[in-house]
């Protein structure tokens, strides 16, 4: 004879599973494995900044070429890896979140491994400790925040001030960067360009809100 399986024992595995399908749809739609809505400037009412500056004259405002450059990087779909190269910018389908922003700058006129080694070496003191390396010295994201700090616009960290947020700008987390995107989540909030792990879901994810490590907002002046 069959045992009758008792309701509130059934109501207990209804909502047990209900908890763990909430639970999993909740991480993957905070790790961006979930696609995000995207808006623009414009369903905000925000005006998109343009810079007053053509460093490479192309004809493309750095501001635009930056995050021009940088969709033209992740579109090579780069795999996560660090690595040292001889050469300073990795050739070879790998890199790290430096270089999304090393080579959005480079695309745009702006060449980091030169700038950074000039910077550090003007300014020692400000640096960390250790041994010059050009080749490596502008792929760490330490001094990166230290050259940025020295030569370009330090913005509000606060991401729910929006109008202040624009596509091409630069922030800087805790062992992390990326290029801020000109797309916005349904809160207006930035969407970040970055390559932070092997296992990120995609390159422009909607991450500001869901972190409480940002240390630093830029803008190429």
């Amino acid at each position: 004879m069959k045992r009758k399986v008792k309701p509130e024992n059934i109501f207990a595995a209804v909502l047990i599973s209900a908890v763990v399908v909430i639970a999993i749809v909740m991480f993957l739609w905070q790790n961006n494995f979930i696609p995000h809505k995207m808006y623009t400037n414009e369903d905000f009412g925000i005006e998109t900044y343009k810079s007053e500056v053509d460093k490479d004259s192309d004809g493309i405002d750095d501001q635009t070429d930056i995050l021009e450059n940088v969709r033209r990087y992740i579109a090579t779909s780069p795999k996560y890896m660090s690595k040292y190269y001889a050469s300073g910018y990795p050739d070879d389908g790998y890199g790290v979140c430096t270089d999304v922003v090393a080579q959005g700058l480079l695309g745009a006129g702006y060449d980091l491994m030169e700038l950074v080694d000039e910077d550090r070496r003007a300014n020692p003191s400000d640096y960390a400790d250790e041994p010059i390396d050009k080749n490596i010295d502008f792929r760490r994201v330490r001094n990166l925040l230290v050259y940025f700090r020295h030569t370009a616009i330090e913005l509000t960290t606060d991401v729910y001030d929006i109008e202040e947020w624009q596509g091409g700008d630069i922030v800087v987390f805790e062992g992390h960067i990326g290029i801020v995107s000109d797309k916005r989540n349904h809160n207006g909030v930035s969407f970040v360009i970055h390559n932070g792990s092997p296992f990120q879901a995609g390159y422009e994810q909607d991450i500001l809100e869901s972190r409480n490590d940002i240390v630093a907002h830029f803008r190429i002046s």
